[in-house]
């Protein structure tokens, strides 16, 4: 067995959700919604699967599908793409992803990657013979400097992984952001491999800017996106790989020999689903935000202060900031077995250099749950 497979440990999200399954606890843990998503688009996945073909799509995604992401990202994001040779369908995200670190990275390669980070990223960065280089981001703003990229990014920097909107940070990171790290992939001959999977899921009227349309970036970034973030469908694994076609050639082979394909009916629903009105889009986010809104409310009346949520599911509590010196691995496992409410601690999502003492919550529920986990919290002892 591959060493990088061998030892990694359990995952948090394991251990808290089994936690949570045995004390009966309200799961804050695990990022899904309670919503079942949109009801047309997954009546178009079940027309398609009675009526529609069954047998293998093209490879790199049906052709409506790939010119409804062309469609709606030049709608909503001002970005510019060939449906036929700059977009690749996968089946989800971290299909993507791995595809593109297994094409990109080679053996002594070093990738830049920003801590706190999603879990597959530095397993996937190490089994392709990578050398991962750490940005430390820290609470409460979780900002990317120049500093901390001068002194990650070398003549051997082959790849940066970004993710943006940020999870679990809950930070969208702006145009100014993104000129100063595409700066140092130009004058380092990077290429960025962009997680944008939570770009609907902004609030408050921010707009997701996309790295693809940072000037110098077309011909050198990896878009990636998710139906399943931007349905709330996260069962469905729907990818969107966008990249120019001399990167794109290499992306395909790899999609290829991983998964080949994706079922075409949950292609066509998607497709259908990607073409619905602007209101649709605003109205998620606007339901999102007031659940945000809600949880933020209760939480502040039980004397915690969250962090900002600009974006994705999630919202965080600093403990060191409000005087509480309990690590937050310490403080997840008593809040589940004592007050039966799951949480996340956000040391989990560091390599190296933990902050230990930021705590993540799923606020993407129905009003009801995030309700009774404030109430289970009423008596958490500080």
């Amino acid at each position: 067995m591959h060493p990088v497979f061998a030892n990694l440990p359990t995952t948090v999200f394991e251990v808290m959700s089994r936690l949570a399954r045995e004390h009966d606890a309200i799961n804050l843990g695990q990022g899904f919604p309670d919503d079942p998503g949109p009801e047309d688009v997954r009546q178009k996945a079940a027309e398609a699967v009675v009526s529609g073909w069954n047998q293998y799509p093209p490879m790199m995604g049906l052709p409506e599908l790939r010119a409804a992401v062309a469609k709606h990202y030049a709608h909503w994001q001002g970005v510019t793409l060939d449906p036929e040779s700059e977009i690749m369908i996968t089946s989800g995200a971290t299909e993507a992803l791995t595809g593109a670190i297994l094409t990109l990275v080679e053996p002594g390669d070093e990738v830049v990657l920003f801590q706190p980070l999603y879990d597959s990223y530095l397993p996937m960065v190490k089994r392709a013979g990578g050398i991962p280089r750490l940005v430390r981001l820290e609470p409460p703003h979780w900002r990317i400097t120049e500093d901390a990229l001068k002194r990650v990014f070398t003549k051997k920097t082959k790849a940066v992984l970004f993710n943006n909107p940020h999870n679990p940070a809950g930070v969208v990171y702006s145009m100014d952001d993104l000129k100063l790290l595409a700066r140092f992939c130009g004058e380092f001959d990077a290429v960025a491999i962009c997680d944008e999977v939570w770009e609907h899921v902004i609030f408050d009227g921010r707009k997701h800017v996309s790295m693809l349309s940072v000037p110098g970036m077309h011909e050198r970034t990896v878009k990636i996106g998710s139906a399943g973030k931007i349905f709330c469908l996260t069962g469905w694994k729907v990818g969107f790989v966008c990249a120019a076609p001399a990167l794109m050639r290499g992306l395909s082979k790899a999609h290829q020999f991983i998964t080949f394909t994706t079922p075409p009916n949950l292609q066509a629903a998607v497709a259908y689903g990607l073409g619905k009105s602007d209101d649709y889009f605003l109205n998620m986010r606007g339901t999102l935000a007031r659940s945000r809104d809600r949880f933020a409310a209760g939480l502040k009346k039980l004397g915690f202060d969250p962090l900002q949520s600009q974006g994705t599911y999630f919202m965080n509590v600093d403990l060191a900031a409000l005087g509480i010196n309990e690590a937050d691995r310490d403080f997840c496992q008593r809040l589940v077995t004592g007050n039966k409410v799951a949480a996340i601690p956000v040391s989990a999502f560091y390599a190296e250099e933990p902050v230990t003492s930021v705590v993540r919550f799923c606020f993407a529920k129905h009003d009801a749950t995030l309700d009774g986990a404030i109430d289970r919290m009423a008596n958490l002892r500080r």
